[in-house]
């Protein structure tokens, strides 16, 4: 499953990283505490947080991750976007909560 198929599936919303939409998807990770996603969230996973800055470009750079998806309908900060583009890791939103994108995207990727 590449992340364009869950932009589709989930109607997310593409806020920038757009060279990314192609990369494949192993998983998913919900915290919004960086430490803890950095010391455990997996290569190519998503990660899903609240956080909007542009640290979780760096944790999401470092740790290869497949994207980014901001919840309640949160934007990011400009440098955040900017270090999208950079990377090519696509920032995608939802108005959803993290809960609820959670269950979604564990039924899609467990289907």
């Amino acid at each position: 499953m590449t992340v364009n198929d869950i932009i589709t599936k989930l109607n997310l919303s593409v806020l920038g990283g757009e060279q990314g939409l192609k990369k494949e998807i192993s998983g998913a990770y919900t915290c919004d505490l960086l430490s803890d996603v950095m010391g455990n969230v997996d290569d190519g996973n998503i990660w899903i947080t609240l956080q909007t800055h542009k640290n979780v470009m760096a944790i999401a750079s470092l740790r290869d991750l497949s994207a980014v998806i901001l919840v309640k309908g949160l934007q990011p900060d400009a440098d955040m976007l900017e270090k999208a583009n950079e990377e090519g890791i696509p920032v995608l939103s939802t108005n959803e909560q993290a809960f609820e994108i959670s269950g979604k995207l564990f039924q899609l990727i467990h289907s």
